[in-house]
């Protein structure tokens, strides 16, 4: 494997601090963009980031911890973006660095708000890189389950297959196993729509349906998504692969979800602007479910889940009264 490549990270949450656990199993070359200089001055002295997946300990001699992110990117050849997706438009806006020479991969299971474009589209749009040099880490995994090394699968999206298999080796280890695809535009949109899914299946537990309501829940939100995301990009894609029903199913049953759990929240009573307060880390669903209700409105597919999570999140309708309507429209 090759060490010289050079790494960049950018994001100082549990996907960046899972991810950089992973690439420096195999990598002696990695700049860590952190913005936090608390949090940076913490790790120099012991080693771990204090505020997410704090049990990972990090080898320094192989991470360069930076605050720039001019200067993670500079020198690095392939850069992995793991912030929430409200914040990487402003993250990115002190990057004098030409991106274009780089190859990017995104690891952000959200709509960028600024430009109402998932991440890989973004890139290209904004920063002109090219298709080939765009691609996305997706699940089905949860980043604590990373730090506790339990095995997990992670998918690797890139239309060069080379550079996805590069990237794959590079996050493999012994409790990491990677699959590779050419679907970048399916398996991100299933990274957005599984977490508004998983809001869902909160609210629907807290309100008091039990498994049964949930398993036929998560059977109509994988056919959902088939329909939402063929009417977004036609292709062919077996849609019970782990990287959209495994990453589906993670999301909307794991008590390690962010989003199952502001669902579970708002079906106890929460506002969602509590709700969201509480968590203290951004749950992607919430800013995922406006964007492909915007988005939806252009294709006009049938999309009863993500329509009650949005009028309950949005437009202020009691979950109670969305969930039992939602039942008479599932089978």
């Amino acid at each position: 494997m090759d060490k010289a490549v050079k790494f960049a990270v950018i994001g100082g949450g549990s996907w960046a601090t899972a991810i950089t656990k992973m690439l420096s199993a195999n990598s002696s070359s990695i700049n860590w963009y952190i913005r936090s200089e608390y949090i940076i001055e913490h790790m120099k002295i012991h080693k771990h980031n204090p505020n997410y997946l704090s049990s990972i300990e990090f080898d320094l001699t192989k991470i360069n911890l930076t605050k720039d992110v001019n200067v993670a990117i500079q020198d690095a050849d392939y850069v992995v973006l793991a912030i929430p997706s409200p914040y990487l438009h402003e993250e990115l806006k002190p990057l004098t660095v030409n991106l274009k020479d780089k190859v990017v991969f995104s690891a952000i299971k959200g709509i960028v708000p600024e430009s109402s474009l998932i991440v890989g589209e973004h890139l290209h749009k904004t920063y002109d890189i090219p298709f080939e040099n765009i691609g996305v880490i997706t699940g089905p995994c949860h980043a604590e389950e990373v730090a506790l090394e339990r095995l997990s699968y992670l998918t690797v999206a890139c239309s060069d297959k080379k550079k996805a298999a590069f990237i794959g080796k590079h996050l493999s280890t012994n409790y990491i196993k990677t699959k590779i695809t050419d679907d970048i535009i399916g398996t991100e949109y299933a990274a957005v729509l599984k977490n508004i899914y998983a809001i869902a299946a909160g609210m629907a537990h807290s309100l008091g349906y039990g498994d049964n309501f949930q398993a036929v829940l998560m059977s109509n939100a994988i056919r959902e998504m088939k329909k939402f995301i063929r009417k977004v990009h036609r292709m062919k894609r077996n849609i019970n692969q782990s990287a959209y029903l495994g990453d589906l199913l993670v999301t909307g049953y794991s008590t390690f979800s962010r989003n199952r759990l502001l669902g579970n929240m708002i079906g106890k009573g929460y506002t969602v602007k509590s709700a969201i307060i509480e968590i203290g880390m951004v749950a992607e669903g919430y800013y995922a479910a406006k964007s492909a209700h915007i988005l939806n409105q252009s294709h006009n597919a049938t999309i009863p889940i993500i329509d009650a999570v949005y009028s309950v999140l949005y437009e202020g309708k009691d979950a109670k009264k969305v969930m039992a309507k939602l039942t008479s429209k599932l089978n």
